[in-house]
């Protein structure tokens, strides 16, 4: 069972335009509504390949009452901390050639008791899980270590952690030593201190985030591929990709393939690659299902191709 945590959940909405035009009046082509936040399309994801997950976040107003029915219609177990804030609402624009245009709510602050209840929760449901995904933001409330706190607590309780967070909360949850990180290039060069110009220079500063306290990195570098480094290698790969849609939660995709796929090793990483490839290809932020997923467009390998210039320099 794949147990999820989302400290600051969204309501996501998606409208797919011809062009957008600042300043314009524009009609849609294509909208939809979907429960959003990073943990939230991990669990979406999982459920959609057909796997167990529970889906811990808090939740208000009338933005979180629809986030917990709709994940219910997605046969997703929702276990709901409600919190007096309301939950926030994101919105994301696509245009036809992958162009994706988004505006991010800061979300609600937590008070001291919500924060020790979600914690209280997270530990509680421990007990059945054999990955918990730590994703996201933090809302403000919670400290900056609240996720090493909640690593720290999943090892007690027997679970495997993988962290999908930025900045400050990243880097201190490091030394609980969480099982996987799953930075992108940005996030990435931000926690090192690296400018990334090359696949070469993702793996050292890959390198260093093992060397602060992550077992594993698994590195998104967007259409360069990902980089999973571990103790028993370091490994590469890419999936060809035809056409983009929206990439709005393809890397939430990834890290549920990889988790599905036991979370170690090449195998790992290339359902990884082929669950993110099969994301882009959807609109808005739909999970893609097994029938979606092409393996033979995933090629993995331990030769680095150190030297390869990243088409977007992080």
């Amino acid at each position: 069972m794949i147990l999820t945590v989302t400290p600051n959940p969204s309501l996501d909405r998606t409208y797919e335009v011809a062009a957008l035009e600042r300043g314009a009046v524009l009609r849609a082509t294509a909208d939809r509504v979907d429960p959003g936040g990073k943990g939230v399309n991990v669990s979406r994801a999982v459920a959609a390949a057909g796997g167990r997950t529970v889906a811990v976040l808090p939740l208000g107003g009338p933005p979180g009452t629809l986030i917990a029915e709709l994940l219910g219609g997605q046969g997703i177990d929702v276990t709901a901390v409600t919190i007096a804030g309301q939950t926030r609402s994101n919105i994301s624009v696509a245009e036809p050639d992958g162009t994706l245009t988004k505006i991010n709510a800061a979300g609600p602050s937590l008070t001291t008791a919500e924060a020790d209840l979600l914690l209280g929760t997270v530990r509680h449901q421990a007990a059945d899980a054999d990955w918990i995904a730590c994703c996201g933001s933090l809302p403000g409330g919670l400290p900056v270590g609240w996720y090493a706190d909640l690593v720290t607590r999943a090892h007690d309780a027997g679970a495997r952690v993988a962290l999908d967070t930025a900045g400050p909360a990243l880097l201190a949850a490091l030394p609980a030593r969480p099982d996987v990180v799953k930075p992108n290039a940005h996030e990435l060069a931000e926690a090192t201190g690296r400018q990334l110009i090359t696949v070469g220079d993702a793996v050292a500063a890959a390198r260093e985030l093992r060397d602060r306290g992550a077992a594993a990195v698994l590195a998104s570098l967007g259409a360069d591929g990902q980089l999973l480094l571990e103790a028993g290698g370091t490994y590469y790969g890419t999936a060809s990709v035809t056409a983009v849609r929206s990439d709005v939660g393809a890397g939430d995709a990834a890290l549920a393939g990889f988790l599905l796929a036991g979370g170690r090793g090449p195998d790992a990483l290339a359902s990884a690659l082929a669950h993110g490839a099969a994301a882009v290809r959807l609109p808005g932020s739909a999970m893609p299902t097994p029938a979606d997923l092409d393996p033979a467009a995933v090629t993995v390998t331990t030769e680095l191709p150190l030297d390869r210039p990243l088409s977007k320099p992080a």
